[in-house]
């Protein structure tokens, strides 16, 4: 197949400018000396202090020229920017720092970023410390601001992200009918923080933190009962949803909870949630960051359709010009899935979550 119209990349990341995100923040923030010293988001978590041998010239912030020219480059017409650091930002305990925090990053990335090449599309981040605060933020930063919607934290948070304390947050993103993705990135408190080999801690943590969240979500109900949101699930590869269609649907039928005020997902069993789950896939309601080179993409779009899965550079994490072309001309060149599907993942998936036109 030649290479579609247009391909989108439906997950890279900037690298937090903490000197510039800190002086946007309100004056008493950022007089704080300890803001000055550690920077307003906690660290990832302790894992990620490590010794790698295998990262040289890789996590160079690129800046704005550097991602002109990966764009140019590996032929993206877009892409849809996440945060590094700030990636934990679910960590953060302190209410009014997350609301100044967070403004302060949207402010940050829309006018360095966004109004510098309207290629390159900023994912919000909202202070879901206090959902009001957080709704509010949500409604500003895509209508003030440009963005698409926001990235919600796969670990920090009190309460796992398919509490009804949330509901403001989506009420505004049903309202505004834009995107909402969990991205992975921060591992602590699943299992794994004994773990002393990196490899093993960046394999599980990403798939652990998007399943346990979408699997909460699911359950109470959240994508039904916001019907204009869009939800995605980025960076943890397909292997979490394959476990999650394959696990979910007996675990439901076996334990059916008993729900008299209607909490939860509105199916009678296991087989019901299993065609639901694929209504989202198919439906526009769920989406799932996906690479190039996944030996399951084949098996996923002939089993649950092609409309749900979004390439992901995860650039400049780990990648370069050089191995994202390669990816996208591995996906190109496999003879397991049709042309129309191909255009589908590359590109025209990441238009409808994130509503590029």
């Amino acid at each position: 197949m030649n290479q579609p119209a247009r391909i989108i990349d439906g997950d890279g990341h900037v690298f937090d400018d903490i000197a510039g995100i800190v002086r946007r923040m309100p004056g008493r923030l950022r007089e704080s000396a300890f803001v000055r010293l550690l920077g307003p988001f906690p660290q990832l978590d302790h894992l990620h202090h490590g010794a790698w041998v295998s990262l040289e010239g890789s996590f160079q912030d690129p800046g704005v020229q550097g991602w002109r020219a990966f764009l140019d480059r590996a032929g993206f017409a877009a892409a849809v920017m996440f945060p590094t650091i700030a990636l934990a930002y679910g960590r953060l305990t302190d209410p009014d720092l997350a609301i100044g925090a967070c403004q302060a990053y949207n402010d940050w990335i829309a006018e360095d970023y966004m109004a510098a090449d309207r290629r390159l599309h900023g994912m919000a981040l909202i202070p879901l410390q206090d959902p009001a605060a957080a709704a509010r933020e949500l409604e500003r930063a895509v209508t003030k601001l440009g963005m698409k919607g926001a990235m919600l934290p796969p670990t920090g948070l009190p309460q796992l992200l398919g509490s009804s304390v949330y509901a403001p947050v989506y009420e505004v993103a049903d309202a505004l009918g834009c995107a909402l993705a969990v991205h992975g990135g921060a591992h602590p408190d699943l299992g794994l923080n004994h773990q002393q080999v990196f490899a093993g801690t960046h394999a599980l943590g990403h798939p652990f933190a998007i399943t346990i969240q979408a699997v909460d979500m699911v359950l109470h109900g959240v994508l039904d009962r916001y019907p204009r949101a869009r939800f995605g699930y980025m960076e943890g590869g397909l292997a979490w949803l394959l476990l999650m269609m394959e696990r979910l649907p007996g675990s439901f039928s076996a334990f059916t909870p008993y729900d008299p005020q209607g909490r939860y997902v509105q199916v009678k069993d296991g087989r019901a949630l299993r065609a639901r789950l694929r209504e989202y896939l198919a439906g526009g309601r769920m989406f799932v960051g996906v690479e190039g080179d996944e030996a399951t993409l084949a098996y996923a779009i002939d089993a649950y359709g092609p409309d749900a899965f979004v390439f992901s550079s995860d650039f400049p994490h780990e990648v370069n010009e050089d191995s994202i072309r390669e990816e996208i001309d591995e996906l190109l060149g496999n003879p397991a899935i049709d042309d129309a599907a191909k255009a589908a993942v590359l590109g025209g998936n990441a238009a409808r979550f994130y509503d590029l036109a």
